[in-house]
């Protein structure tokens, strides 16, 4: 197969210039794609070309297919990368993508129907006998008969998107007084980030672990596993912090789970980066979850303990080279991935779009920063709050989360809120510490991440500190004005102002 010349990336933010920056490491020239929102966006810099898709709204910019399809012809693009959310999960675009002549760099349409949407995925993985999660095998169309479903199995139940994860369109439903409005709020949020609103039900496990297995998988049949990531620490069923190798996971559960993953990967006949998820119980039994036929979001651990650029994997396999391993490489340390938003933990994760007035990233050994954003730059709020991935390395599991803690006491924005304190308070938690956390972790000790049991007379102190900060302040301000300058005196007016601004 001929080799790629020039990669579109149809996605936004830090994946964007994740990919761009890997082609420019290949020689492969990139092209970005934005909303009005985003004309100043960091991927839009960092690409060779740009084109604009349409307003904010991603169904009317990063969702319309028509839109990416036409900025890839004339920017002359020979592949399509689409990172994750948005196109990736999307069969009819790949189609549309192979009958327009370009690459999509990712699994044929054919593995992601019958993975990348989660009912099918369920109805596969059971004829292939693989354990999965007790749930409804279809979409259920009206309300009523998804009442009646979960009236059947019991709450808590789960309702999810059919059509995409990365926690949107889902749902826990513990009473039944709250069906209705969670389905319709599963359904609106599962069209606006997929543009697509079925809906499935799948019964809750009470404590599980969420446990994925990293597969790829060549044009010629060589399916490997890159061993599992932990994502149990996840708000609103969004993961928060990622970790590899998981601290539950024996290797006889590694390895068979692995099996599992590559089992249900040969079956689609899968190519390129793809996660089996599980659902770890607390008996240690393990089900399938669903299959994202894409790049993940966490995917720099699994990069930081097996040496390999997944997305330069990505291209080589769409280009139709054959994959170097025949098994798992075995993971080597420990690495950690916390998730930046611009969000505030203690206003119920509120959204907090706006302005960065300042921005000073962590340092040091082992650490990398994936970010989508930049002193000056203006966080929008039409689309998700992440900012940037903070993700580290160390040789052993103690030694990553002081690492991460170490990186995180560096991170500062200024302008907006975001939640580097919240994800201090995860890392320095004795249930994290000690690696025994499940999905309701984060739910279950909210308050506490939050510092609120902290104590109130160090609260006070620090409150007293700043109210003396400002009056010493205030009162250099007012000296410094009270000096009225002339064209002859000290200093002169120039030197007044100057002293003026420190005061400010």
């Amino acid at each position: 197969m001929p080799k790629i010349r020039k990669i579109l990336v149809a996605n936004r933010g830090e994946i964007a210039v994740r990919v761009m920056r890997t082609c420019k490491e290949l020689g492969i020239a990139t092209v970005a794609v934005y909303s009005e929102a985003d004309r100043s966006a960091l991927h839009v810099r960092t690409a060779d070309q740009a084109f604009l898709v349409g307003p904010p709204p991603s169904r009317e910019s990063y969702l319309v297919q028509e839109r990416i399809l036409e900025a890839a012809k004339k920017a002359g693009a020979d592949a399509i990368h689409p990172g994750y959310g948005f196109l990736s999960e999307n069969a009819s675009f790949v189609r549309a993508c192979e009958k327009a002549g370009i690459t999509f760099i990712g699994p044929p349409a054919s593995a992601m129907d019958a993975m990348g949407e989660k009912t099918r995925a369920r109805q596969n993985m059971i004829k292939a006998g693989v354990p999965v999660v007790p749930g409804t095998a279809e979409p259920i169309a009206t309300v009523e008969e998804a009442r009646a479903y979960a009236e059947k199995i019991g709450v808590p139940v789960m309702l999810k998107a059919a059509g995409g994860g990365g926690g949107k369109g889902m749902r826990k439903v513990e009473r039944m007084e709250d069906f209705e409005s969670s389905w319709r709020a599963a359904k609106s949020e599962a069209m606006n980030a997929f543009g697509n609103d079925a809906v499935y039900i799948e019964k809750y496990l009470e404590k599980p672990h969420h446990v994925e297995i990293q597969v790829f998988a060549d044009q010629y049949g060589n399916t490997i596993h890159l061993n599992e990531r932990e994502c149990s620490a996840q708000r609103r069923h969004q993961k928060v912090v990622e970790e590899t190798p998981s601290p539950i996971l024996t290797p006889e559960m590694r390895a068979k789970m692995g099996e599992v993953a590559v089992k249900a990967a040969k079956a689609v006949g899968y190519v390129g980066a793809g996660t089996v998820e599980f659902l770890v119980d607390v008996h240690r039994n393990f089900y399938f979850l669903e299959m994202n036929t894409r790049l993940q979001v966490e995917h720099p651990v699994t990069e930081w303990v097996t040496g390999l650029d997944l997305v330069a994997w990505q291209i080589k396999v769409a280009e139709g080279e054959k994959l170097p391993y025949t098994e798992a490489p075995k993971p080597n340390g420990h690495s950690i991935e916390v998730r930046i938003y611009a969000e505030d933990p203690a206003r119920n994760f509120m959204p907090s779009p706006g302005r960065i007035n300042y921005l000073r990233v962590p340092g040091g050994p082992y650490l990398r920063d994936d970010s989508g954003v930049f002193p000056g730059y203006t966080v929008p709020n039409t689309y998700d709050p992440m900012i940037s991935k903070l993700s580290v390395w160390a040789p052993t599991r103690r030694e990553a989360i002081e690492r991460a803690k170490r990186a995180l006491t560096e991170y500062v924005v200024k302008g907006i809120t975001t939640n580097t304190r919240y994800l201090k308070g995860i890392l320095s938690h004795p249930e994290f510490v000690e690696g025994d956390y499940d999905t309701s972790f984060l739910t279950r000790e909210h308050e506490t991440l939050l510092g609120k049991g902290e104590d109130p007379q160090l609260t006070e102190a620090a409150l007293l500190a700043s109210v003396v900060y400002a009056y010493q302040r205030d009162q250099k301000r007012a000296k410094t004005l009270t000096q009225a300058p002339t064209e002859g005196g000290k200093g002169g007016i120039s030197a007044w102002r100057q002293a003026s601004r420190r005061g400010r």
